[in-house]
């Protein structure tokens, strides 16, 4: 099988997206809008769990929320006023269905049912000792190392015992749990994944992205705090903060790629965001050209931000087909490769003989950038200059992101010129760290305080890496003998 869009596959890729419903008729069935609304977060599985009010009912599946959640028996079981879900992108565990979430638990409590957005880094060492002292594993995931902590926690409070749970563990989570008596959304205490409420009627929704409160016609109320849980039961809302005051850290990426254009982050809007890294990346790293270029789609507002400052006409030089499916049989290499064409194909006419800049979110492998570059040539442009929304991509992600090891990020392995060189560009540019904190209305980044978690262009973890720091040590020790 092939997938037909040549720039999706070196992408940064967000884990999931989650979406909780508690208080309405037909839960499950708004959550499942949801998550087609958050389905760019997560493509490879879906799941949704509910609760009657005496019954926990859940079906997952691999694939899109369509074709799994469009169907009258699937969503007819899933009965009740209550009801979570989410969208699975892999970056721990295997594609399988065992993994697919939410994960749901018999305890001496109750059901328990999560959804989890985010990495735990210390999933590992956690797990070696549950698996020491007698837990039984389902699954690879390191969500569900969380199950296991609830369940042999010392406190007899069911929420105590999840608060305890959540004191062990390290890295970024974003969580909605139904138990039966009601539901929790919580985020980290540095806040690194999104998560965020609305209302619709008397319902209180949770979602990792605005956009999903839109689908369904819910009222945006606002972010869920860095380390708050907030508590729906028997239809009244509290809020708790058990970890203490802490400095957020939410992911800049949000704004740069994950979320959705049409989405609100931090209570500001992602595309207009988006387009002042543009203007931004154009005040940093002019280029005499005739046409400013996107990428699509992710590329698109930044371009338009760039095309505004520097006066340079915007235009569409690169025509996505929004008629093709993801994949389809390949018979043989030429086949393969012109396959890529039917996804995405350059604007012949309107390129050749220009001298261009193409505007992207990011480079990570480089690969994608090359294949774009050498499309653009072939269209018979005169020059090809790139210029990228995010500084240059030189470590991994350990907080929920798919993220190559290091020595395959191209931003690790050369400095911009030879990026500049292994890409086939005239010329490359990325918009600096200080350039897109202040697009996002910052002075700049104050390496003491930072604002956002940006390990990946800059290597400052905001948690520890347990599990990364021991494989490390492993590795020197085995390269020492």
């Amino acid at each position: 099988m092939l997938t037909t869009n040549p720039f999706e596959d070196d992408k940064l890729r967000e884990e999931c997206g989650i979406f909780g419903v508690s208080g309405a008729e037909g839960a499950a069935a708004l959550v499942a809008l949801g998550l087609h609304a958050l389905q760019h977060r997560g493509q490879e599985a879906a799941g949704i769990t509910s609760w009657d009010g005496a019954h926990f009912h859940s079906h997952r599946a691999m694939g899109h929320v369509a074709g799994n959640f469009d169907r009258e028996e699937v969503m007819g079981a899933l009965r009740g006023q209550v009801a979570c879900g989410h969208v699975r992108y892999s970056t721990t565990g295997e594609t399988a269905l065992r993994n697919v979430q939410p994960l749901y638990a018999e305890l001496a409590t109750g059901g328990f049912a999560v959804a989890h957005n985010g990495n735990i880094s210390n999933a590992m060492f956690l797990r070696d000792d549950l698996v020491a002292r007698g837990a039984i594993f389902q699954s690879t995931s390191d969500t569900e190392v969380i199950l296991h902590l609830v369940a042999t926690s010392s406190y007899r409070d069911p929420l105590d015992k999840f608060i305890d749970a959540l004191r062990r563990v390290e890295g970024a989570w974003s969580l909605i749990v139904m138990t039966p008596q009601g539901m929790i959304a919580c985020r980290d205490p540095l806040g690194i994944r999104p998560l965020v409420m609305g209302r619709l009627d008397d319902a209180y929704i949770f979602a990792s992205e605005t956009v999903a409160l839109d689908v369904v016609g819910a009222d945006y109320v606002r972010s869920i705090e860095p380390g708050e849980l907030v508590i729906v039961e028997n239809g009244k809302l509290r809020s708790l903060r058990p970890f203490g005051e802490t400095r957020p850290r939410p992911c800049i990426f949000e704004w740069v790629y994950f979320s959705r254009p049409d989405s609100i982050a931090g209570d500001q809007s992602v595309y207009s965001v988006r387009k002042a890294i543009g203007a931004q990346l154009a005040i940093e790293s002019p280029i005499d050209a005739d046409l400013v270029i996107p990428v699509p789609d992710s590329g698109v507002p930044a371009a338009i931000g760039y095309a505004q400052q520097s006066g340079i006409p915007f235009e569409l030089g690169i025509i996505r087909s929004h008629y093709v499916g993801r994949t389809f049989i390949q018979p043989g290499d030429q086949i393969r490769r012109l396959g890529v064409k039917l996804k995405h194909n350059a604007n012949r006419a309107l390129i050749e003989g220009k001298s261009i800049i193409l505007v992207d979110d990011s480079i990570v492998r480089g690969t994608t950038s090359l294949k774009i570059v050498e499309m653009m040539r072939e269209a018979g442009a005169r020059e090809v200059h790139m210029r990228i929304a995010s500084p240059p991509t030189t470590n991994s992600c350990f907080y929920g992101v798919d993220t190559p090891e290091r020595e395959k990020l191209l931003a690790s392995r050369f400095n911009v010129e030879g990026m500049t060189d292994f890409i086939h560009a005239d010329s490359l540019a990325f918009v600096s760290i200080d350039g897109l904190y202040k697009a996002l209305g910052e002075a700049g980044r104050n390496d003491m305080t930072p604002r956002y978690c940006d390990a990946c262009f800059t290597g400052d973890y905001p948690t520890r890496l347990t599990d990364h720091d021991a494989i490390d040590q492993l590795a020197l020790h085995e390269a020492a003998e």
